[in-house]
């Protein structure tokens, strides 16, 4: 009955727009240079344990509704993979009281916008909305989480499944150097391993899903209690408690996850592999398996790949495009997931100049770090990109990587939303021979990956 009678007021009504407060913002600010984060916080946990976060900043009449579910990639195994990514398409194909489509035009009416993403551990959606639109996102976002499979048939599912087929052939098969990213996990993690696959899935396993296999999937990972919810923005967590208890209230319960079993991971030798592609230029990859997210050593390894190849006075940019005029680009990064991690480094060589001149550069560049720290004016330029960064994040409630999305991430990771400190913490406290102790460590010279892709034909 109260979905029914939302719906009457969705289409006989239009929203207005909640318009600026005249008094000052009583929502907590970080402000740079601060010792200390406050972010406010509180949380709670519904019957059908489904864990919410409210936090209150009422700089701008806007909310955000944020939804992780603790599933991703690697839940999926071997011949079945790609459910995860697909079921973020199914969520916006409507639920049990939303017909297809009328989940964007209603927000696009209130003025909102809503994404969502899939990567190996997680699944998330939010919906960004003016305030005074609050009660029809946690509608939405609660009728897709229990009535989702209402409105699904096999039909949809076909389509989707289509939609994703079509996106794996743009992002990976027709683009270029496309196929690389595929072939490192696969030469990084053994097969069973949950980073193995790529997040899209392979092509077999989504040809050969059944609705019914969509099904379970869904019953069995999209439940409450593998869930949690972060409300955040321009609200009052009283009134938007009672809110979120009248629509998720009624989601049935479901079970909640197994812990993800860990094949043990390690490289004990280098591991070659050239492939080709259609391309102009042959490009290298270098890649490590590193710790995971948060674990020591983590966010030192953001700060060699910034002082490697961030930006045009990084030392491998210099080396390499400046002064010796051999590399159109280069490119280093920490990948850093829940269960582990990995090194990246990739350089594309100019025309006339090969790979291996990019290689014996770049290997040259990793020695020289771990025998000797990096300049205190390079650590010092390095954690203050990532401080600019992370406030930067934090001027945003909403969207990815706004502090919705933020404090859901903390939570999932550690357990607590306000790990604000505690992160940004990791890099403030760098010295520099930790981030020479972890080029030392864990990009070692004799266990890595090195992938080439080569021009078809040479």
């Amino acid at each position: 009955m109260k979905r029914a009678a939302l719906l009457l007021v969705v289409a006989l009504t239009h929203p207005v727009v909640a318009q600026s407060p005249s008094s000052p913002s009583t929502g907590p600010a970080p402000s740079i240079g601060a010792v200390k984060i406050e972010v406010a916080y509180s949380q709670f946990t519904l019957p059908n344990d489904l864990r919410v976060i409210f936090h209150e900043d009422h700089t701008v009449p806007m909310v955000t509704v944020d939804m992780w579910y603790h599933v991703g990639s690697g839940r999926e195994r071997s011949g079945r993979t790609g459910f995860a990514h697909l079921f973020e398409h199914l969520m916006f194909m409507g639920s049990g009281h939303v017909k297809p489509g009328e989940f964007d035009q209603w927000l696009e009416a209130a003025g909102g916008d809503n994404n969502g993403s899939t990567t190996e551990d997680r699944t998330n959606y939010y919906i960004n909305v003016p305030s005074n639109s609050l009660e029809l996102a946690l509608f939405l976002e609660s009728d897709r989480m229990g009535y989702l499979l209402d409105s699904m048939s096999p039909k949809t599912v076909d389509a989707q499944r289509d939609v994703v087929k079509n996106e794996r052939r743009q992002s990976y098969e027709n683009q270029p150097y496309g196929q690389a990213s595929i072939t490192l996990t696969e030469m990084l993690y053994p097969d069973g391993h949950p980073y193995h696959w790529p997040v899209i899935g392979y092509m077999p396993d989504l040809t050969a899903a059944s609705y019914d296999d969509v099904v379970a999937f869904f019953k069995k990972y999209y439940s409450p209690a593998n869930a949690s919810l972060v409300v955040a923005g321009d609200i009052d967590s009283a009134n938007t408690r009672k809110l979120v208890e009248k629509w998720f209230s009624d989601v049935k319960p479901g079970p909640r996850a197994e812990p993800v079993a860990i094949p043990g991971v390690e490289l004990t030798s280098v591991q070659k592999k050239t492939i080709t592609d259609k391309v102009q230029l042959p490009r290298l990859y270098l890649s490590w398996l590193t710790p995971r997210s948060f674990a020591p050593g983590d966010a030192a390894l953001d700060v060699v790949a910034d002082i490697l190849a961030g930006g045009k006075n990084s030392r491998l940019y210099k080396r390499l495009v400046y002064d010796l005029q051999i590399a159109q680009s280069v490119f280093a990064g920490q990948s850093s997931r829940a269960l582990s991690s990995n090194f990246l480094i990739v350089a594309t060589p100019r025309p006339g100049h090969t790979v291996e001149e990019l290689q014996k550069v770049i290997d040259e560049e990793i020695l020289k770090l771990q025998r000797e720290p990096p300049s205190q004016h390079e650590l010092d330029r390095s954690i203050n990109q990532w401080e600019a960064s992370f406030y930067n994040r934090m001027e945003s409630v909403g969207g990815f990587g706004g502090k919705g999305d933020q404090l859901n991430a903390y939570y999932t990771t550690t357990g607590d939303p306000d790990w604000f400190n505690e992160d940004l913490a990791r890099y403030r406290s760098l010295s520099a021979s930790d981030v020479q102790a972890a080029a030392a460590e864990f990009l070692p010279h004799d266990r890595r990956v090195e992938l080439v892709v080569m021009p078809e034909g040479k």
